[in-house]
């Protein structure tokens, strides 16, 4: 009996990891190889759980590329889950004005365990965009800006606790170090919003604002993302003070929930 109990929490384990893979894909899919690939899951078993899923509705797969997407099962119950869950249309106000008031990239971000994944995007009027972040892309906490927010607000207990079990620099390169991410959630603390000097992409900047539950943990973010130049040490506190007026305001309509 645990040993049956055992392969269907691997089966379901597995399962939750293609899915979660296919939900950071952009619209056009994913193959089966990449899938096996980004989830360490053997292509054999991929594509047996895959096709499993697809006959339920969970994925589709389009006939001309073979590729994989999402499903119509998955948005039907998106759509009873968003009834408690979904925050995104208090939300969607504050990125259009983010984006309108800056011209930058404006982003929503809800935490998911470890990693951040981004709800929303609104482009402003700067011609120049930054396609780091898009609806869908997850990122692990203190990667981005917007998962530095959230880590930084953090209790200094669970912040510590994640940096001494994660091992950033291995996949993002030495500055997301765990040495380097204290110094940078210090400065978090000590500003209010975080920033990520191109650090996941070259000349791709990009500042976040942690907003809270009503418990006082921090349980979203809104952030910017452009070029290095629009990004300049001077223009920095004027971005930094509307991120946080928009995550102090949002918290506070979402304490009214």
């Amino acid at each position: 009996m645990d040993a049956q109990v055992t392969a269907g929490a691997q089966v379901v384990g597995r399962v939750a990891a293609l899915l979660r893979a296919l939900s950071t894909t952009m619209p056009e899919g994913v193959s089966t190889t990449e899938l096996a690939r980004d989830t360490g899951i053997a292509r054999p078993t991929a594509h047996r759980l895959l096709s499993a899923l697809a006959e339920q509705g969970f994925v589709d797969r389009e006939a001309a590329t073979g590729k994989w997407l999402l499903g119509p099962e998955l948005y039907l119950m998106g759509t009873v889950a968003a009834e408690r869950y979904d925050v995104t249309e208090i939300a969607r106000e504050h990125v259009a004005e983010l984006a309108a008031a800056t011209g930058e990239s404006a982003f929503f971000s809800v935490r998911r365990g470890n990693e951040t994944v981004c709800l929303l995007r609104q482009d402003g009027s700067f011609p120049i965009r930054s396609f780091v972040l898009h609806e869908g892309k997850r990122f692990p906490l203190g990667v981005a800006s917007a998962g530095l927010a959230i880590l930084a607000y953090l209790s200094p207990a669970a912040a510590e606790r994640y940096l001494a079990e994660t091992d950033l620099a291995a996949e993002f390169g030495a500055a997301h170090a765990a040495e380097q991410l204290r110094g940078r959630i210090a400065q978090t603390r000590s500003t209010g919003y975080a920033v990520n000097p191109a650090l996941i992409v070259p000349g791709s900047w990009g500042m976040g604002a942690a907003v809270f539950t009503p418990a006082g943990q921090p349980g979203w973010a809104l952030s910017l993302t452009g070029t290095e130049h629009r990004f300049a040490p001077e223009r920095r506190p004027e971005l930094g003070r509307l991120l946080l007026d928009h995550a102090h305001r949002l918290t506070e309509r979402l304490a009214r929930r």
